[in-house]
């Protein structure tokens, strides 16, 4: 019933009820509507013949020819009528600016049929779309790869619940950040947000910085204090680096999670709250369990939904973007050479983004003029290098991405003889998207083959 209420859908204009038949439904009953009125004329003719004793083929045939060109008809006027808005709308889209640099068409080339050029566009529209959201949304976070666009995603999902979640993930790929866009997108954004560093507090105050104390609970404490989950009554609760924490404060740290109830260091009075966890850690929980190191049922608890967040080696595209960025909040105005570039692309960043923004900030203080020169980088970052090759270095940094991107483009077709299929494989890429690239970017494949 509920399905059918979706394919019938009733339309008011304030006077009267209309209802909206679905296509899906037209369509069918359209030609079934046909094949049935072949069926009974055929049947008419035929038993009419049968009775006059005359040849019935001469009458058929004709009646056959008819009704095929009919349903052909029928079909052509279907498919035309559904398919011109959507032909209208690939069209216009891929003369818009924004779109042209995406993809590159090329109508004198018949690799792609129309669908598949349908099928193309909408990939792109839904991508770039995706990478608006992800700008508006989550602006403090720097990152529109298609590994970054998934994990936007899951924050917005569980950003509207209470669930616990657990963020992992290298040092410096911005753990903080994506608990911050999960608050911000949360039922309790208006509520308090407390952070709170396992790492940074020492064992023996840990305890009372999360559940707080009583006056005379311990040595120094001359009042009593409220610990971080009172504070944080309402709203959430951030533990980074809670792989840090000792077995005794995990114990009492499973209770909060399971009962909402404690007690003040040095206090018997339980004490509930309200509050949501959200827990982040660079280590690897699982082995430290098999080490004894961290509680097998404290981690289910805290891993009711895991973000993992990848390395910045894993996410190159974003580097670019997070160039700019960093650029612009350098103590100095500068801008980046194309070999400096080259070499920050190549780089593995074992600190991540962290490391990324600190060698900017470096960079443009040492830095002798207002370019960054390859040979002003770290020692280990001005080692590494891309496939050379001159070309002007006026151009922009989108400019020289794209060059980095063509040569890579080439010489994975060279390393693949020129099969498409490997080549793609080699850059982690769909055979598709390397198509559009290699138009994009005018690259004789023949030519490459042959060298």
């Amino acid at each position: 019933m509920k399905r059918l209420k979706k394919i019938i859908q009733p339309i008011s204009d304030g006077r009267k009820k209309a209802y909206r038949i679905s296509i899906y439904i037209i369509v069918p009953f359209i030609f079934a509507g046909i094949s049935i009125i072949s069926f009974l004329v055929a049947y008419d003719i035929s038993d009419y013949y049968r009775i006059h004793d005359s040849a019935i083929q001469r009458a058929l045939i004709p009646w056959v020819v008819i009704m095929g060109i009919l349903s052909f008809l029928c079909g052509f006027v279907i498919i035309r009528f559904v398919l011109k808005p959507v032909k209208k709308f690939v069209e216009e889209t891929q003369e818009l600016p924004l779109f042209r640099d995406v993809v590159v068409e090329d109508r004198m080339s018949g690799g792609f049929d129309e669908i598949d050029n349908f099928d193309f566009v909408f990939t792109e529209v839904k991508n770039i779309l995706s990478k608006v959201q992800a700008r508006q949304l989550f602006p403090e976070i720097i990152g529109e790869s298609k590994v970054m666009r998934a994990i936007f995603n899951h924050v917005l999902k569980v950003a509207q619940t209470d669930a616990t979640v657990l963020i992992v993930g290298e040092s410096g790929t911005g753990k903080e950040l994506i608990a911050e866009g999960i608050v911000k997108n949360s039922l309790r954004k208006e509520k308090p947000f407390v952070k709170l560093s396992c790492v940074a507090i020492p064992e023996g105050l840990l305890e009372s910085e999360l559940f707080g104390h009583e006056k005379g609970a311990y040595t120094g404490a001359v009042e009593a204090k409220k610990g971080k989950f009172e504070l944080a009554e309402g709203g959430t609760v951030f533990l980074d680096e809670i792989g840090d924490m000792s077995m005794a404060t995990q114990a009492k740290l499973l209770r909060v999670l399971q009962d909402r109830t404690f007690e003040h260091v040095g206090g018997t009075v339980p004490i509930t709250v309200d509050v949501r966890f959200i827990a982040a850690t660079n280590k690897d929980l699982p082995g430290l369990i098999k080490e004894g190191r961290f509680r097998e049922d404290l981690y289910y608890r805290l891993n009711v939904f895991s973000i993992a967040l990848p390395p910045l080696r894993e996410r190159r595209k974003d580097i670019p973007l997070l160039i700019e960025h960093f650029l612009e909040e350098a103590p100095r105005k500068v801008s980046l050479s194309q070999e400096a570039l080259e070499r920050m692309m190549a780089y593995g960043w074992p600190g991540n983004v962290r490391e990324l923004r600190n060698m900017i900030e470096r960079a443009s203080v040492v830095a002798d003029g207002d370019t960054i020169a390859a040979e002003e980088l770290p020692a280990g970052i001005s080692s590494y290098s891309m496939p050379s090759g001159g070309w002007d270095t006026q151009h922009s940094l989108d400019q020289r991405v794209a060059e980095i991107e063509k040569r890579m483009i080439v010489n994975a077709l060279i390393q693949s003889q020129g099969i498409q299929v490997k080549a793609a494989a080699l850059l982690g890429i769909k055979e598709r998207s390397l198509w559009h690239r290699i138009k994009k970017y005018d690259i004789d494949v023949k030519r490459l083959d042959e060298q």
